[in-house]
């Protein structure tokens, strides 16, 4: 079957990449979607059953740092465009090995950069109606103050407005021309792929987008992150730990407003150009704790408060970021995005996910998904 387009989405086993690949596969069947998998412990093919026998969806077992393999990939599928969402992601993770993050978060983008240009250049048409998308974070730009506005204070109520809750804890926002300056090794990887893609741009004239997004939420989401670990942890009876005051804030957007932003970006964003993804969603994490403590005990029947007693105070992470809050009016301004759920909407959804999806949860905490799919794959 010939294919309008031919894409590689990257990390499309994952969480966010899994809800993309789901997303064009479904809104586009004249495009080929070949997701990019190393399927590592974040890489979950249980994610996408609903999709994995469709006609134009490939999945492929590779580490984006197999240069070769992209080469051949890339000539294989005939790529005319890439949605580079694979990435080690989790903080404390990069705080113990940040080797790991060096390689995939840098030299494994560097090797898809590189076969993308290879066979683009070897084309008769070139560049031309090609497109090199890549997915980084706010947490590149580093950290914001934490002040309050005159005539705003938190904490809100669960029924504050997304914009109250924006302006809440500052009036400073990263911009996609705030300057980089990362704290973490996570952020550190992530910043220097930034770079990488930027100058293959301005360097080769390879049509590139960036996008900074801020912190995700929604099912399919890997269980050592906030919001799916505290579900899974008030359901077992289990410690809720909170670094330090819990005062640190972010910004939330659900994952599938995220999907939609990808599409648009993807579909009408200009080459060479930067966009932020935000929620317009600050919350203070122990905020954002005893919000997902009120939903889940009440949807287990459990009484108000009952959870309350498994919130444990431990020692902060080091490097720990106090403040980021994205501005998307750029995105809004120029491609019509915005996102479409309520924060208390989207956390009504989320934890309903979770608990209604409590055997997904279970193999992946278990690690039964993996093993599965090892054997799977393993002569492959």
């Amino acid at each position: 079957m010939d294919f309008k387009r031919n894409i590689i989405i990257t990390g499309g086993a994952g969480f966010i990449g899994s809800h993309v690949v789901r997303l064009f596969v479904n809104q586009y069947p004249d495009y080929h979607i070949i997701n990019l998998d190393k399927l590592t412990y974040a890489g979950n093919l249980a994610n996408l059953k609903d999709i994995e026998n469709q006609p134009n969806y490939t999945f492929v077992k590779a580490d984006i740092c197999d240069f070769d393999k992209m080469s051949e990939l890339f000539r294989q599928y005939h790529v005319d465009g890439i949605i580079h969402l694979a990435a080690e992601s989790h903080v404390d993770r990069s705080i113990k090995d940040p080797f790991t993050f060096a390689r995939t978060n840098v030299m494994g983008t560097l090797s898809l950069l590189q076969a993308a240009k290879e066979y683009w250049e070897s084309l008769p048409e070139g560049y031309e109606g090609k497109r090199f998308y890549h997915i980084s974070t706010d947490e590149v730009y580093g950290a914001l103050e934490l002040t309050h506005p005159e005539g705003i204070e938190p904490p809100f109520t669960t029924t504050a407005s997304s914009s109250e809750h924006h302006l809440a804890y500052g009036e400073a926002f990263f911009l996609e021309t705030t300057k980089y300056n990362p704290h973490s090794p996570y952020s550190a990887s992530k910043a220097s792929s930034d770079h990488f893609v930027r100058a293959f741009h301005d360097t080769y004239g390879m049509p590139t987008i960036v996008t900074n997004c801020s912190n995700n939420y929604g099912p399919y989401q890997f269980p050592e992150k906030l919001i799916p670990l505290f579900i899974n942890n008030i359901r077992h009876r289990k410690p809720l730990p909170v670094y330090g005051k819990g005062e640190n804030v972010r910004d939330w957007l659900y994952v599938i407003d995220h999907a939609r932003a990808i599409d648009v970006i993807f579909h009408k964003g200009k080459a060479a150009e930067t966009y932020n993804i935000g929620g317009f969603n600050e919350w203070k994490n122990i905020d954002i704790i005893k919000v997902v403590i009120r939903t889940v005990d009440r949807l287990l029947g459990n009484p108000e408060g009952y959870s309350l007693d498994l919130i444990t105070y431990v020692t902060d992470r080091k490097g720990h970021d106090l403040r980021y809050a994205i501005d998307s009016t750029k995105l809004k301004n120029e491609l019509g995005w915005e996102p479409s759920l309520q924060f208390e909407e989207g956390i009504e959804k989320t934890v309903r996910w979770y608990l209604d999806n409590q055997e997904w949860m279970d193999n992946v905490t278990s690690g039964d998904y993996q093993k599965y799919y090892e054997n799977m794959y393993k002569d492959r």
